[in-house]
């Protein structure tokens, strides 16, 4: 069985309907593309320094990936927020930091993104070996009662001590505390470049009023592709984001600003319409996008596949995924992230 045909059958009955797609929103002539020569073509043209190109390619050079221009990167900072026991008792040995950057290495992973705490711990074996991405700010849910807010937990001067490629954010778009965080992570981004060093946000959402008891808007093209938007306004060379699974955010709250032909002409219900949307927002793709591979279940290897086909053909730069990798014996989490890289290394998976 050659690799398309193990895709379509981990796509099962939707491997049609995800293969066969034809996006008649937003054209692929419209976009900027991944490809080999994504720093030269469009990194270079930008006012980034030649350090930042560097890490860039650094990325781009690494892994099973190298030289195809997308990404694949193990993040594993979910001991700090959703605590070191949930996340790492399915699998205790990731209690030990060395064995995250271990799984990255044999996955053939980009780049492993992390704490401070835990690429420090190893940085003279490994930050020579694999990119580094340095997560800078988390939230913690020690304090009680808990609260959602992004804080700064380390500097962009340590990360660049540590040798790292890149440093990593989150923004909470949408919340009380997010005209802090814009600033804060605007500021840390333009240190990061003068100390080259790229820069990925991961660009989510985080407000009540965005759930309704009919959806989840958290996930709705609209909104997240506008917090992508902000993202790369803030300098952000490459956005994290949430697989979209609805539409209508601004609508059904009634908040906001936005044009019926969001809805009508440059999107549609079909996943890779709604990514491309996301796409569109990270500047038609002059900054990458790469989407979260989501929580672990009992289909991981099928739900990382599909959403890695979604995020490609939807002109997506790769997929960062880390619980349905780490949470599982590690010879089975490199299959899971081997699976992913297969649709990105597969031609005949184009972009639709």
């Amino acid at each position: 069985m050659n690799t398309l045909e193990q895709i379509e059958q981990l796509l099962g009955n939707e491997a049609e309907y995800l293969l066969g797609h034809t996006c008649g929103t937003i054209g692929r002539e419209m976009l900027t593309i991944p490809g080999p020569d994504f720093v030269d073509r469009v990194t270079a043209l930008s006012d980034r320094s030649i350090p930042v190109m560097r890490s860039m390619q650094a990325l781009f050079g690494a892994g099973r990936l190298a030289g195809t221009g997308y990404l694949s990167i193990l993040p594993v900072d979910q001991g700090i927020e959703h605590s070191a026991g949930a996340s790492f008792a399915p699998n205790p040995i990731y209690f030990d930091p060395e064995n995250i950057v271990k799984l990255a290495l044999e996955a053939g992973c980009n780049a492993v993104a992390s704490t401070l705490g835990v690429l420090s711990s190893v940085a003279r074996k490994y930050a020579h070996k694999i990119p580094f991405v340095m997560k800078i700010n988390h939230n913690e849910l020690l304090s009680y009662p808990n609260k959602y807010d992004q804080i700064l937990f380390a500097s962009v001067e340590q990360a660049r001590d540590m040798g790292a490629a890149a440093v990593g954010a989150t923004i909470y778009f949408g919340s009380d505390e997010s005209t802090r965080q814009i600033q804060e992570i605007s500021t840390a981004f333009e240190i990061a470049h003068s100390l080259g060093m790229a820069t990925i946000l991961w660009c989510y959402l985080r407000n009540s009023a965005f759930k309704t008891a009919e959806k989840d808007y958290h996930v709705a093209a609209d909104l997240t592709g506008q917090a992508n938007h902000l993202g790369v306004t803030i300098g952000a060379d490459i956005i994290k984001q949430k697989l979209p699974e609805n539409n209508g955010g601004f609508s059904a709250l009634k908040f906001g600003k936005t044009a019926k032909a969001v809805y009508e002409k440059l999107s549609s219900d079909h996943p890779i319409d709604l990514t491309r949307y996301q796409v569109a927002n990270c500047y038609m793709g002059r900054a990458g996008l790469i989407n979260s591979g989501g929580a672990s279940g009992a289909n991981d290897l099928a739900e990382a596949v599909k959403t890695a086909v979604i995020n490609k053909r939807a002109g997506g730069m790769g997929l960062i995924l880390g619980r349905k990798a780490f949470q599982r014996p590690m010879k089975e989490g490199v299959e899971v992230i081997h699976a992913v890289q297969d649709v990105y290394l597969e031609k005949q998976v184009t972009i639709a």
